[in-house]
């Protein structure tokens, strides 16, 4: 059985790195496809997405569904464990956002255009047992 010092190595054992919780935020907005989180997430390659998504498939906080048909689609989407993570992800984006005014004043100078950063867009939960 694996020790950890503090409970909070665990959490970034599942959720840590540049790129999962970045991930994770944008499947709080409903499944994508990897070419949709590849368009969201220009910077990652597509080696190091195929990772984090088999490693949060593996963590049970997101599921990879395969339809069957031609050509073949897959999609990801939150687990009910994953989406236990939205509390700590909206105060990790709200601690940034802080971060980001504190340093450079207007934070849209400093931010990507995507779904995340635009004002007019609220963050909504999109869970299917919210409907």
């Amino acid at each position: 059985m694996k020790k950890y010092n503090i409970s909070v190595e665990a959490t970034l054992e599942v959720i840590g790195g540049k790129w999962k919780c970045v991930i994770l935020c944008h499947l709080t907005h409903g499944k994508k496809r990897t070419s949709d989180l590849r368009r969201l997430m220009p910077a990652i390659t597509q080696k190091m997405l195929t990772q984090q998504l088999r490693e949060l498939e593996e963590d049970g906080i997101v599921n990879r569904i395969v339809y069957n048909q031609v050509p073949p689609k897959v999609e990801y989407e939150l687990t009910e464990y994953g989406w236990s993570l939205q509390t700590i992800l909206d105060s990790l984006c709200s601690w940034g956002e802080q971060h980001i005014i504190r340093e450079y004043g207007d934070k849209y100078l400093v931010l990507e255009d995507n779904i995340l950063n635009r004002p007019e867009e609220p963050v909504a939960s999109t869970r299917a047992y919210d409907e």
